[in-house]
């Protein structure tokens, strides 16, 4: 079911899988580490901010159009990582968002788990939202025109963020702009069961779950903490997810899609067949690849015009 071209590459691994666990997590994060984004884009200017907020500090990462005409979009992006791992350094999808489109973009390099379990993330993320809507004149945003959006975990983290600005009667969010989220911690689905795929597996999702809800139980979970347990989505904004058919987070996003749509939301599900979660990353120039890229680099064009 995975499609061939990102199966030669999945072969060519030999049987090499990755287990993350607390112990283990130091190495991952070292192997992350070694690649970082390039900073300098052509037209954007990019520069790093820190936030201060309830005796912490949020640090954001921001991209500017340096010769921007009018007032801009914005969207506000978490990057992904499994709650554990990542940061603004690591992330290919936000420099290309940079890169092909004029809007400024506010990274947020959240605290990680299990160093700083949850909240610390969800409440670094909230800060840096409540700052770009602060700050929109001097960023030259369009306050009609801001979305929130990320990868993986960072989209789980955007989920959940929605929804409490929504239920809080925040500021205004146009658009949820959501790359196969990380929305269930139980992964208690048929696609929670794929185990096939060496980069992010069954075990080592449940694993970053685990440090991400340290001290929390199965029945006892916190508002905005697992985006997925949430019972009213009523009036969230509209919403794009796009998910591969071979992510073992499929279910999952298919079913908060469902969530969404009998709460009257616009949503927009488009699942991925042959794709692996992430995989786009491991071969880009597959054709699945492309097609993937291009069908979220659309909607997001579409969902901030």
């Amino acid at each position: 079911m995975i499609d061939k071209e990102l199966l030669t590459f999945i072969e060519s691994l030999n049987g090499m899988k990755m287990h993350i666990s607390e112990a283990s997590l130091p190495k991952y994060r070292k192997m992350l580490s070694r690649n970082p984004s390039t900073e300098v884009i052509d037209g954007v200017e990019v520069y790093r901010q820190t936030i201060s907020h309830a005796g912490s500090e949020a640090r954001v990462k921001v991209y500017k159009p340096a010769k921007a005409k009018a007032l801009s979009p914005a969207l506000l992006w978490m990057h992904g990582g499994g709650y554990i791992m990542g940061s603004v350094d690591n992330d290919p999808i936000a420099v290309e968002i940079a890169r092909t489109m004029e809007l400024v973009i506010v990274s947020v390099d959240y605290r990680l788990a299990p160093e700083h379990p949850f909240p610390a993330a969800h409440d670094d993320c909230y800060a840096a939202f409540h700052w770009l809507v602060e700050q929109a004149d001097n960023l030259g945003i369009d306050v009609d025109k801001i979305a929130l959006g990320g990868d993986s975990a960072g989209a789980g983290l955007a989920a959940c963020l929605v929804q409490r600005i929504m239920h809080e009667q925040g500021p205004a969010i146009c658009f949820q702009f959501l790359l196969y989220p990380m929305l269930d911690n139980q992964h208690d689905t048929v696609s929670g069961r794929i185990d096939e795929y060496p980069v992010w597996n069954r075990q080592t999702s449940l694993n970053a779950w685990q440090m991400f809800l340290k001290g929390y139980k199965k029945g006892d979970m916190p508002d905005y903490a697992v985006a997925n347990t949430a019972d009213n989505l009523t009036g969230l904004p509209a919403t794009f997810i796009t998910v591969g058919q071979m992510d073992l987070f499929r279910d999952e996003c298919i079913g908060y899609a469902q969530k969404l749509m009998q709460a009257q939301v616009p949503a927009e599900l488009v699942v991925i067949p042959g794709m692996v979660h992430g995989g786009q990353f491991l071969v880009p120039a597959a054709r699945v690849s492309r097609r993937m890229i291009s069908t979220y680099m659309n909607a997001l064009q579409d969902g901030l015009s």
